[in-house]
């Protein structure tokens, strides 16, 4: 087992652009056209090849890219007992102007989790780890899971199902437990907890729409959410690292939150207890670095400094002078570099080509080797 730890000095959040002959395959599959069996031995060659690619650039850190998943989210959550889903037909949770074609997911019943199909996928790629590489597996957060379902559209469902909010909570707390010692048991050191809800909590408006909350009740739930987190991150194994990436949404280049840390620094960087944090800062859509000096402890910050929702190539030295104007609220030993998020958060897409990808990746390489000597 490679006893490396995320992050690195270069580094990137998890999802990459699916090749063609994967999204045909997925087609062909959703068409009846080949069997289950048939899909996977594609995705298991995609994956395969990208892995190689990670590996022949230099990057310490591997995963599956998400190659399995329609989305970074709710394929996590069709695994669990108690979720079901279907096609959506007017698409939903508009992004920038642009309906999100992604499932309607909704409970039926009380949840719980075991043999998630995502532990499979795992031992896949930790297959695939050597001395200079660690598997990573990302996954949403307690929280996200947690307010999808207790959020404006679904809550009424939920307390259908469970009478209390605290009650879903202990069941999400349970669940999450379960799946850890699943993956953990599978050799997995390194977890991610993807989290669109800080992100869409940092814009006032779209905070009270997305939870039906406003006032007290909107800062009571701010602190139920960051308390799922740290109690499922206390719960866990002490050897294995868990990271979190915040992100304002990322579907075909567009976004669906804006808004600087300022209004959840206190709670997320003061008080989340995560190893370290991928945040989003590729624009102005993210604001400055000084709620970075929220940050308590000695945890890390990675850098979303370079973009995955354009092509083009970021300016080095524009970039290294933000990583120095970081460095004066987290000591730049504590900071790290990467993309600001994946590059298909959905299997749709960014809107880039791979090649376009890797040059992101490479540029992220070239300029933590020449800021941390990495």
């Amino acid at each position: 087992m490679a006893n490396l730890t995320t992050p690195f000095r270069y580094d990137y959040v998890g999802s990459f652009l699916r090749p063609e002959k994967l999204k045909k395959a997925r087609a062909d599959f959703e068409a009846g056209e080949i069997t289950r069996e048939q899909l996977k031995e594609v995705e298991d060659a995609c994956i395969l090849e990208l892995v190689a690619k990670i590996k022949e650039l230099g990057y310490h850190v591997i995963t599956d890219g998400e190659f399995r998943r329609a989305t970074w989210h709710l394929d996590f959550m069709w695994g669990f007992d108690g979720i079901e889903h279907k096609k959506t037909v007017d698409g939903n949770t508009t992004f920038d102007g642009e309906a999100a074609m992604i499932d309607d997911t909704f409970m039926v019943g009380k949840i719980s989790v075991k043999n998630h199909p995502f532990v499979d996928h795992f031992k896949f790629v930790k297959a695939l780890e050597d001395e200079n590489t660690i598997a990573k597996q990302t996954v949403p957060s307690p929280a996200q899971f947690y307010a999808y379902f207790t959020g404006a559209e679904l809550l009424d469902t939920t307390l259908e199902i469970y009478g209390t909010e605290e009650a879903f909570a202990e069941d999400v707390i349970k669940s999450y437990g379960e799946f850890i010692d699943e993956i953990y048991a599978a050799g997995c050191r390194n977890l991610q907890f993807d989290d669109c809800v800080w992100g869409g909590l940092v814009n006032p408006k779209l905070a009270v729409a997305l939870t039906g909350r406003r006032g007290e009740a909107l800062e009571e739930y701010k602190k139920v959410i960051l308390a799922l987190n740290n109690k499922v991150v206390e719960e866990a194994p002490a050897d294995l690292t868990i990271n979190t990436h915040v992100c304002r949404g990322n579907y075909h280049s567009t976004f669906f939150s804006s808004g600087a840390y300022d209004g959840v620094a206190d709670l997320l960087f003061g008080e989340e207890n995560v190893n370290a944090y991928y945040l989003e800062y590729d624009d102005e859509r993210s604001g400055g670095f000084a709620p970075l000096a929220k940050i308590t402890g000695n945890k890390k910050v990675v850098l979303g400094l370079v973009t995955t929702k354009t092509p083009k190539l970021e300016d080095k030295q524009s970039v290294i002078a933000r990583i120095k104007e970081a460095s004066k609220y987290v000591p730049l030993e504590n900071l790290y570099l990467s993309p600001q998020c994946g590059f298909a958060s959905c299997e749709i897409g960014n809107k880039l080509t791979e090649e376009e990808q890797w040059a992101k990746l490479k540029l992220v390489k070239e300029i933590a080797e020449e800021v941390w000597g990495a």
